[in-house]
């Protein structure tokens, strides 16, 4: 039996303009705030900048009940900073590059599948189509439309068989940057407070740095601020606290 839509569903269009409209409307929900991934490079900045800090606070810890001097100490921080903002930027970078060759190698495998295993591509595609719903003759125009086009067939097997979202992958040079800066931030601020403050500059530094990072990941991705503020902030003070007392306990 043929499957019949209610007119008021497609609205006297196509099965082509239908899946046309269907595809703007997601593009659209995807595109808010709310319903996308924080981006790249806003992530590594934070990540990176959190990373940081929280590294800073435990070399403090480790530093500061082995006596060793303020000057001393202030030369490590410069020294650590300097070698994690390199390490930073170059690892986001490489992941970055890693993470676009990966999806360049799945565009090809998938490009050659079309190539030479067309029929088998329609048929994965009205598996696909049916589970949403489509059935009869509507299911056959769908696929028929998807099928025609290569670039069009090659986009659509990537997004709803392999699950990949094209949009969301930034420029790994961009990444690189957003880890760059975060590290950046964070070391300077960390040298600047333990060279004007050499006794609670670092931990403060820490607490300014992983409280701010938080909130604007948390906000950005629509999260509750308070809880991943207090989440971060415990945990950071938390690999603090255990570094000082360990080296409190087992050093001569």
């Amino acid at each position: 039996m043929t499957h019949k839509t209610p007119p008021e569903h497609y609205k006297g269009k196509s099965a082509a303009a239908h899946l046309k409209d269907a595809r703007r409307r997601g593009a659209i929900a995807t595109s808010e705030v709310h319903g996308a991934e924080l981006p790249g490079h806003i992530s590594a900045g934070a990540d990176s900048a959190k990373e940081v800090a929280v590294i800073y606070l435990i070399i403090w810890a480790i530093g500061t009940p082995l006596g060793l001097q303020n000057s001393l100490l202030l030369t490590l921080f410069i020294s650590f900073g300097l070698a994690i903002f390199l390490w930073k930027m170059g690892r986001s970078a490489l992941l970055g590059w890693g993470r676009l060759e990966r999806l360049h190698n799945l565009i090809e495998e998938e490009r050659w599948e079309i190539e030479h295993h067309r029929q088998q591509e329609k048929e994965e595609l009205k598996e696909m189509y049916a589970a949403k719903g489509f059935t009869g003759k509507l299911l056959d125009d769908v696929v028929d439309v998807l099928i025609a086009d290569d670039n069009r067939l090659l986009r659509v097997m990537l997004e709803e068989e392999l699950g990949l979202s094209l949009e969301v992958y930034e420029h790994p040079l961009k990444q690189a940057l957003g880890a760059a800066l975060g590290a950046f931030v964070a070391a300077g601020l960390a040298c600047l407070f333990a060279y004007f403050w050499p006794l609670l500059g670092i931990p403060l530094t820490t607490i300014f740095i992983v409280a701010v990072a938080s909130n604007t990941t948390a906000k950005l991705e629509k999260r509750g601020q308070i809880s991943s503020i207090v989440w971060n902030l415990s945990l950071s003070l938390l690999s603090g606290a255990t570094a000082y007392f360990l080296t409190e306990l087992i050093s001569p």
